[in-house]
């Protein structure tokens, strides 16, 4: 007959344990960098310039910013303006200092774009 004795953990092995607890729980609470809302990147009403847009990332980035100078330093630009919901973003295309074109979007949940009639 086999009789169970209770051994008590290590103290080396509770702290492992601990260890590894510890490091899931910061894994997943931590927000990720590309898990930010557009509101945390972008001031809603606000125009931001960009040097490109690529409306068909999933998700969707802003490409590199310019401050004011470069912008009129560019040939050609983006100015970006999210909705004061951040339910949706105007996008404004400059060629040499004039607009060029105007899209809106919608942003969907999972960060993706979807073009809205204007």
């Amino acid at each position: 007959m086999v009789t169970q004795t209770p051994i008590a953990p290590s103290g080396s092995s509770v702290l492992n344990t601990a260890r590894v607890v510890a490091a899931f729980c910061l894994l997943t609470l931590m927000p990720s960098a590309g898990g930010a809302s557009l509101a945390d990147k972008l001031t809603p009403g606000m125009p931001h310039y960009f040097d490109s847009f690529d409306a068909g990332q999933r998700p969707w980035q802003p490409g590199q910013p310019l401050n004011i100078e470069e912008v009129f330093k560019n040939y050609q630009y983006y100015e970006i303006v999210l909705d004061r919901d951040s339910k949706g973003i105007m996008v404004n295309q400059y060629i040499r200092g004039s607009k060029a074109g105007s899209e809106k979007y919608r942003v969907l949940p999972d960060g993706s774009l979807q073009k809205s009639e204007q």
